[in-house]
């Protein structure tokens, strides 16, 4: 972890034992929480300068995380088709989220709420209730990979990009698209929206070349 604008180094961690696939800050900024090829899932402690916590349960490499606004409680995505919810109290698994038919590439908790949203190369996106374990809506309309998706700050909005670099703007009510954009040929790595809600960014790969691309569009 870097300092800005001086660029210092403030905590440097070893553990995981291959790739590291996703991070995501604690709310209140103190701890932070990883993914791996390793098949695991750890959270870290800036205070104590290490890994204070090893979640262990993937059968194949976990490859995104995210933090609930509460703090208790880390969800992850696997290349085994599921998705995990931990409890950081009891440092369990409190769910195995399963219905996704290939590998889950992205996840992430909606703001303030229990519920979770997931994308999948199964080329759909998911809604799950976190405190039952359930999938609530699944939407459809991707015809590849579904390889990341993110929300609006509002949460009635989500946007998804796959691997032909096709993005999607759907309405979490209706659950249909409202937006479809070709950005390809290249793949759709990540979106993310800006706190309006009204411009969104798509980070895709170049892959004949050693560049990546930014676009970024309004609503």
């Amino acid at each position: 972890m870097w300092a800005f604008p001086n660029g210092n180094i403030i905590v440097k961690g070893e553990g995981h034992t291959d790739w590291i696939s996703g991070c995501c800050f604690h709310p209140s900024g103190s701890k932070l929480v990883t993914s791996s090829g390793d098949k695991t899932v750890r959270v870290w402690d800036f205070t104590k300068g290490g890994c204070i916590l090893t979640l262990e349960g993937h059968s194949y490499a976990v490859l995104d995380c995210s933090w609930h606004s509460c703090g208790d409680f880390v969800a992850s995505a696997s290349m085994d088709e599921t998705s995990k919810v931990w409890d950081l109290k009891s440092e369990r698994c409190r769910y195995t989220l399963r219905g996704h038919k290939d590998s889950v590439n992205s996840i992430e908790f909606f703001p303030f709420s229990n519920i979770i949203l997931t994308s999948s190369a199964d080329k759909t996106l998911s809604l799950w209730d976190a405190r039952m374990g359930l999938c609530a809506q699944t939407f459809y309309g991707h015809l590849h990979s579904c390889n990341h998706a993110t929300f609006n700050m509002k949460s009635d909005t989500i946007v998804s990009c796959d691997s032909y670099g096709v993005l999607k703007l759907w309405d979490v009510r209706k659950g249909v698209p409202m937006v479809s954009i070709d950005a390809g040929p290249h793949p759709g790595n990540q979106v993310a929206f800006d706190p309006s809600g009204k411009i969104f960014l798509d980070i895709g790969d170049i892959r004949d070349t050693d560049f990546s691309e930014a676009i970024c569009l309004q609503c």
